[in-house]
C-alpha cells in the first residue's frame, strides 16, 4: 500500500477503504510477530468466497426459473432455455446491484468511521439477499431494507462477527413487515413486463400458499405449473429467486460441507425437527400434508443450508448445534401449520433460533461444567 494511505499519511483516513480493495484478490503480506497461531491460508475472506460460490447454483437456476415462470404465465411453451435465463438475468441483476452498492457503502463508511479494516462478511449477505426476495420487489424498497439490516442488524453491534441476527434475513423481515403487499400475493412471484397480463387460469401463487388450504388444494390447484413433490424438488414453481430448486441448493450444501464451512449437524437436525413436527401433526389429523413435503416447499431447504448455518449467528457448541437446528425445523413447520396469516415460517424460525442461540450455548456449557464437577466430586 502506498505510504500516503498508511495510518499517519496524508490520506490515512482512507486506509480502510484502500486496504479492502488492495487485499480483495490477494493475500496481504502481514504476518503475526509473536504468540502461537494456526498458520494456514483460511481467513474470513476465503470462507466468504467459498460461501458465495456455494450459492451460485441456486442463483443461476433462479434466474432461469424467473424466465420460465414468466413464459408459463403468458402461455408461452416453446421458449428456449437461454431465452428464459436471459429474461431472468436482466430481472435479477438490478437486485444484486442494489444489495451490494447499498450494503458495501455502509460497510465501508462504518469501517472508515471506526478506523478499522473492512470485513468481508457482507460478501455472503449481498449474495443471499436477492435470492430470498420476490423478483419484482421495488428496488427502492430493497435499498431501504438493506440499509436497515446492515445498520441496525450489524453495524450497531460492532460489525462482522458481532451481529446477533442474520443480516440477509433481517432484510427480508423488514420488507415483509413494512411492505406486506409487495412480499405476498400472486403478483409478487412472477416477473411481468409493463402491459403484460397472465393468461386465464394462470396464477403466481406458490405451492406453499396452496398448502395452507390443505393437500387437496395443493394437488388440485389448477396452476400452470406442477405441484408434485418432484416438481417442487427440482424447482419449477414460483417463489423467491433462489429458493425453489432443492437440487441446486443441495449442490451448494455439498460445497459447504466438503470445505467445512457449514455445520452438517445444524442441517441434519433442522430436517429432523421439521419431519418430527410434521409427522406428529399428520398423526393427530392437524394437516393432510405429508411431513416430507415441508422439506421442498418454500424457503426451508435454502434457509437450512445457507441461513441457519451462519457461523456468526448460529449455536457454537456441538451439542448446541443439534438443539439449535432442531428448534428451527420444528418452529418452521409449527408456523406453517398453525399461523394462517403467514404461509412460510423459515424466516421467523431462523431469526428466533438466532435469538436463542447464545442461551442454548450457555445452557449446554453450564450442563457440561456441572457434569464435570459431579465427576470430580465422585472421584475425590
Amino acid at each position: 500500500m502506498l505510504q500516503i494511505f498508511e495510518k499517519g499519511g496524508k490520506f490515512g483516513f482512507l486506509h480502510s477503504t484502500v486496504d479492502a480493495f488492495e487485499t480483495f484478490l490477494r493475500v496481504p503480506g502481514t504476518v503475526t510477530l509473536k504468540g502461537a497461531h494456526v498458520r494456514d491460508s483460511v481467513d474470513l475472506k476465503r470462507i466468504m468466497i467459498i460461501a458465495v460460490i456455494s450459492a451460485i447454483p441456486a442463483a443461476i437456476f433462479g434466474m432461469w426459473n424467473v424466465g420460465y415462470q414468466h413464459s408459463l404465465a403468458l402461455g408461452v411453451t416453446g421458449a428456449h432455455i437461454f431465452q428464459n435465463f436471459w429474461f431472468g438475468l436482466w430481472r435479477v441483476i438490478p437486485l444484486y446491484i442494489v444489495a451490494y452498492v447499498v450494503g458495501l457503502f455502509i460497510e465501508f463508511a462504518s469501517a472508515q468511521i471506526r478506523n478499522e479494516e473492512v470485513n468481508e462478511g457482507y460478501l455472503m449477505s449481498g449474495m443471499l439477499i436477492p435470492l430470498i426476495v420476490p423478483v419484482d420487489v421495488p428496488l427502492w424498497m430493497l435499498a431501504v431494507a438493506v440499509a436497515f439490516a446492515v445498520l441496525f442488524g450489524k453495524e450497531v453491534f460492532g460489525g462482522t462477527g458481532m451481529n446477533i441476527w442474520n443480516p440477509a434475513l433481517l432484510t427480508r423481515a423488514f420488507l415483509f413487515f413494512s411492505y406486506p403487499n409487495d412480499m405476498s400475493g400472486s403478483s409478487s412471484w412472477i416477473a411481468m413486463k409493463k402491459g403484460e397480463t397472465m393468461i386465464d387460469a394462470a396464477t403466481g401463487a406458490t405451492p406453499l400458499s396452496f398448502a395452507g388450504d390443505g393437500l387437496d388444494a395443493l394437488t388440485n390447484c389448477g396452476a400452470q405449473y406442477g405441484t408434485s413433490f418432484w416438481t417442487m424438488f427440482w424447482g419449477g414453481v414460483p417463489g423467491s429467486v433462489g429458493e425453489t430448486s432443492v437440487i441446486a441448493i443441495l449442490l451448494g450444501a455439498a460445497i459447504l460441507l466438503y470445505t467445512g464451512v457449514a455445520s452438517w449437524k445444524i442441517m441434519v437436525s433442522s430436517v429432523g425437527g421439521a419431519l418430527v413436527v410434521g409427522w406428529i401433526a399428520s398423526l393427530c389429523g392437524a394437516t393432510d400434508i405429508p411431513a416430507y413435503y415441508h422439506l421442498v416447499m418454500g424457503g426451508f431447504a435454502f434457509g437450512t443450508v445457507f441461513m441457519a448455518t451462519d457461523p456468526v449467528t448460529s449455536a457454537q457448541t456441538e451439542c448446541g448445534k443439534w438443539i439449535y437446528g432442531f428448534l428451527i425445523g420444528a418452529i418452521c413447520v409449527v408456523i406453517r401449520l398453525f399461523n394462517p396469516g403467514y404461509a412460510e415460517g423459515m424466516m421467523l424460525a431462523i431469526l428466533l433460533g438466532n435469538t436463542f442461540a447464545p442461551l442454548i450455548d450457555h445452557v449446554v456449557i453450564d450442563a457440561h461444567i456441572a457434569r464435570k464437577n459431579k465427576k470430580s466430586v465422585k472421584t475425590a
